[in-house]
């Protein structure tokens, strides 16, 4: 049996819901943790296959299989990546800027943007901000905060910054393109048959999900305790597919990382494979 990596969070909903309610069957084990866990694992066989942050794909492509037609993305604002700031964006330059430990790609991507899109270098420091860490974010020193996933939808109702920027807004207005944010990949050595079908019960349980998103908002709503209309928005705002033009945003987020350094040239040779 496979071992299939989750993240819990609302965003992977519409993907596992159908097979957590036993709608669509799957033959796997299921492991749950973050994004960084779930790429951690990946990485060190602990996993067969897994969501993964779009940037652990890029720095093991030659590991991995990328399964087609299934990702995480945006084309405009995501909602769940968002740095929170205490002044605007243009003025952090050499101030404290908090950026959450559990996803690589999102870090990665503020890291390019403050650099070429808002010609601004802050002090990073990485600490834990998921939604049990919103209230102990208080006591360290900083000027914005990323924050992802479920821990920012919570923290954008709250209110507590004046300026808040959504990083899919970011990108998109930068390059005119969708951002992939995470991709589900399988380790090479995997057997190939279980893999396939694996990916197949993945995208039956998109199909499901992505006709049952009203249910979903309901389901995520009862869990977390952000409001029904948040979640129903944000869970519309998102797309689970990966075609040629997701591709596409993804090929130049990588082009842009490798030119900076942050991942190895050679990834983008894999970004098609299957």
């Amino acid at each position: 049996m496979l071992r299939l990596g989750r993240i819990p969070w609302i965003n992977c909903y519409p993907v596992y819901a159908a097979i957590d309610r036993g709608l669509v069957p799957a033959e796997a084990e299921l492991i749950t943790g973050t994004a960084a866990d779930l790429n951690d694992l990946l990485a060190a066989g602990e996993l067969d296959v897994s969501v993964v942050s779009a940037v652990e794909y890029a720095r093991n492509a030659a590991a991995y299989h990328l399964l087609p037609d299934l990702a995480i993305t945006s084309d405009g604002p995501v909602h769940s990546v968002v740095l929170f700031s205490r002044r605007p964006v243009h003025e952090l330059d050499g101030a404290t800027v908090l950026r959450t430990s559990s996803s690589r790609t999102s870090v990665l991507l503020l890291e390019l943007l403050c650099r070429h899109r808002f010609r601004v270098r802050p002090k990073f420091a990485t600490v834990r901000a998921e939604s049990s860490d919103l209230t102990a974010l208080r006591g360290f020193p900083h000027e914005a905060v990323l924050v992802i996933g479920d821990a920012a939808l919570m923290l954008a109702s709250e209110g507590r910054y004046p300026y808040v920027v959504d990083l899919g807004t970011a990108w998109k207005d930068w390059t005119g393109l969708p951002f992939v944010f995470a991709v589900w990949a399988a380790r090479r050595e995997a057997d190939h048959r279980a893999v396939q079908t694996i990916h197949q019960a993945l995208l039956s349980s998109r199909e499901w999900g992505l006709a049952h998103l009203d249910d979903l908002a309901d389901a995520a709503s009862a869990n977390t305790g952000i409001s029904r209309a948040v979640c129903r928005e944000y869970l519309g705002d998102l797309d689970y597919a990966l075609s040629y033009r997701h591709l596409a945003g993804l090929t130049d987020f990588f082009r842009r990382l490798a030119q900076d350094g942050a991942v190895p040239d050679g990834s983008l040779s894999f970004i098609t494979a299957a």
